[in-house]
């Protein structure tokens, strides 16, 4: 059984302890929020409209506390940069495990990040990118990137007018994702050259669209968040990952994505070579 945590009481953070009480492998042991935030002190089942659920909303000022009497084995972020870094290195110290889905992080907090997991040899998720679908989506921007690297790439963001960071980190792992793919080609350029078009508007959860446009035709592939659901499966996905792990991962790495492309780049090496030999056969 996982002990799980949830730091941060959002939207997305209600969805994901909404859907680990229904899990039979992990179990939900505690829930951190801002020490000023209302919901401390509350009973967590009054909070997320469900039956009494014996766990009390506990404010981050006595997180050692918490982390001494419910001893987590994983904890979930979605709070805030400046929550989640604070918190982060209070439960790296303890050997907590992380799955951080919160955005808006300086290069500079990646990094700190990543030196966390290292000095405490805890292991830590950072998934701004939480949902299965929009791996997906950077896995094929990345694959296109290697076969249409004389295309023109561009990606638009829209979500909800609360939102504070922008671009969203999912956009610049896209443009990542771009990046990489060309260098496949020998084509070298930084991320931060992609456009990037963000939209906050209304209530919309989540969309990304990457569009690759040629002389004479044109590439779209997005995708869609419709639930909040679908990022709490992710996190569910990702602390099952990273428990009894140490080190610094991405969702990458919890849904195995770098073996799929080798698998598609080794499957189109032979293809190629096959093809140049029946060339040869043919002269």
């Amino acid at each position: 059984m996982i002990k799980v945590c949830i730091s941060g009481l959002g939207r997305t953070g209600k969805e994901i302890a909404k859907a680990i009480l229904n899990q039979k492998e992990i179990q939900l042991v505690s829930v951190v929020c801002s020490p000023s935030s209302k919901l401390k002190n509350l009973e967590l089942g009054k909070v997320l409209g469900m039956d009494n659920t014996g766990i009390i909303i506990r404010g981050s000022d006595n997180l050692e506390e918490i982390i001494f009497r419910n001893k987590p084995d994983v904890v979930i972020d979605f709070s805030n940069p400046k929550s989640a870094l604070k918190n982060a290195v209070i439960f790296s110290k303890y050997r907590v495990n992380l799955v951080v889905g919160t955005t808006g992080f300086s290069s500079y907090d990646l990094k700190r990040l990543f030196i966390l997991s290292r000095k405490y040899k805890n292991g830590i998720v950072y998934a701004p990118n939480i949902t299965l679908g929009v791996n997906v989506l950077m896995l094929l921007t990345n694959l296109t990137a290697s076969l249409l690297s004389g295309y023109d790439f561009q990606i638009t963001e829209v979500h909800h007018k609360n939102k504070l960071d922008s671009p969203s980190g999912t956009a610049k792992k896209i443009a990542h994702e771009i990046q990489g793919g060309l260098k496949n080609t020998g084509i070298s350029i930084s991320a931060s050259d992609v456009p990037i078009n963000s939209v906050r508007a209304g209530g919309v959860i989540g969309r990304h669209e990457v569009m690759i446009v040629g002389e004479d035709d044109k590439i779209e592939i997005s995708h869609e968040s419709f639930s909040r659901k679908a990022f709490a499966l992710g996190a569910i996905q990702a602390a099952k990952f990273i428990h009894k792990r140490s080190g610094y991962y991405e969702m990458r790495d919890v849904l195995d994505l770098d073996r799929v492309l080798k698998t598609y780049i080794e499957s189109n090496d032979r293809l190629k070579k096959r093809s140049m030999e029946l060339k040869q056969k043919s002269v």
